[in-house]
């Protein structure tokens, strides 16, 4: 009884019914928009910056995130692996070695980054062969090496050229050795263009006498919703002597300016709630006194005061629910239409993108998350506003109200 005399109440206002869920929908749609180009600009940042260099979790000696050492290792073979290939999440898992040495080519030395890759998997997962500025990639049995173009010219090298590296291998061996430059790469991060060097991973093995050992396993999710779950699996099947470490752990710098910024977005979207929200109780506010003669008939002919509040909820419930769906309706086609034509990167921006090998672009996220997060927020909002006119029901004077006063103790 209380459904259909509520449903029947909003539409003796239906202009008020109306702007009401007007407003609601507009505050839903605009923190939809907000929020999954919020949401859509990290998880592309996030996918890039792990497929540029740390990959979105990596597998490691629990003593390596210290050390840093050639020391502090794992199993580098396919059967220690194979439990996370088999992972349904799991789309690329690569092996490397990671380590320091010096490089010198004639009388010129410098510090230098080796990196130990498998070229097939490593250029198919970041396409680090869309880098090569000149000369050719790398393949598994070759015992060339790429090196950043930034590197190669303050050691005066050319593709064709030797250069010697020297270092410490496993368990204080000695690490040397003599390569030829197959190619030049070109990074926008100048720190890396300065001092990275790619190699097969059997010749970094080899070069550190580290045979079928690795510094790190890096592992890519399907979705990065994905990688908490993917993280629990991993600590099961992988147990104590193995350190899981995700995106955030391993680049802590962005995760703390994503969560600066999404903290603002989010801030200046309940700036946006407060403004509808003061608008919304006006309205509910204006709607309860307008009503009080009709609520005292009410009381008078036996309803009890928690129906009568129970019906104003029911009223507001309807028309947060219309809102809801009026807002949800109105984002889906926009959020569709930028999801499958995402915003174009322009300028500086789009150009350091391009060169890293990634598209220039804004996409946004549809994540259902969103809607559901969104539509609770618009559904405390009104009910924060359904406060204290309920109160002022359940505090109304009877003869009061019938004689259509406004006042109530």
């Amino acid at each position: 009884m209380l459904l259909k005399l509520a449903w029947r109440n909003l539409w003796r206002q239906k202009r008020r019914t109306l702007l009401t869920a007007s407003a609601l929908s507009l505050a839903l749609l605009l923190s939809l928009l907000t929020r999954s180009l919020q949401e859509g600009s990290y998880s592309t940042n996030i996918d890039n910056a792990a497929r540029f260099y740390t990959g979105l979790i990596q597998l490691q000696n629990p003593e390596y995130a210290d050390s840093g050492g050639i020391d502090d290792v794992l199993p580098g073979n396919n059967d220690y692996i194979a439990p996370v290939r088999s992972l349904a999440e799991v789309t690329h898992v690569l092996p490397r070695i990671e380590s320091v040495a010096l490089a010198a080519a004639e009388d010129r030395s410098k510090g230098v980054l080796v990196l130990g890759v498998d070229p097939n998997l490593e250029d198919e997962y970041s396409h680090v062969s869309d880098k090569l500025s000149q000369g050719r990639f790398i393949s598994n049995n070759d015992k060339g090496i790429l090196v950043g173009e930034g590197l190669a010219k303050y050691l005066q090298l050319n593709v064709g050229d030797e250069i010697v590296l020297y270092g410490q291998g496993f368990q204080g061996q000695t690490a040397a050795g003599l390569y030829t430059v197959n190619g030049l790469l070109r990074f926008p991060v100048k720190s890396l263009d300065n001092q990275l060097v790619y190699m097969p991973i059997q010749s970094a093995q080899f070069l550190y006498s580290a045979q079928d050992l690795v510094t790190s396993w890096v592992i890519h999710t399907e979705s990065l919703n994905d990688i908490p779950n993917v993280e629990n699996k991993l600590k099961e099947l992988m147990g104590p002597d193995v350190s899981v470490r995700d995106w955030q752990d391993l680049s802590p710098e962005m995760a703390q300016q994503i969560a600066m910024d999404r903290a603002g977005g989010i801030f200046l979207i309940y700036i946006l709630y407060g403004i509808v929200g003061f608008g919304l109780f006006a309205t509910i506010m204006m709607m309860t006194l307008e009503r009080q003669r009709e609520f005292g008939v009410m009381l008078a002919t036996g309803m009890e005061r928690k129906q009568l509040i129970g019906l104003l909820c029911i009223e507001s419930l309807f028309i947060c629910l219309i809102g809801i769906l009026i807002g949800v309706t109105l984002s889906l086609p926009i959020l569709g239409y930028f999801y499958f034509n995402p915003i174009e990167i322009t300028g500086d921006a789009a150009t350091m993108m391009l060169e890293a090998g990634f598209e220039p672009i804004l996409p946004v996220s549809l994540d259902i998350g969103l809607f559901i997060d969104q539509s609770i927020a618009v559904s405390v909002i009104l009910a924060l506003c359904l406060i204290y006119p309920s109160w002022r029901i359940w505090r109304m004077e009877l003869v009061s109200a019938l004689k259509g006063g406004a006042h109530a103790h």
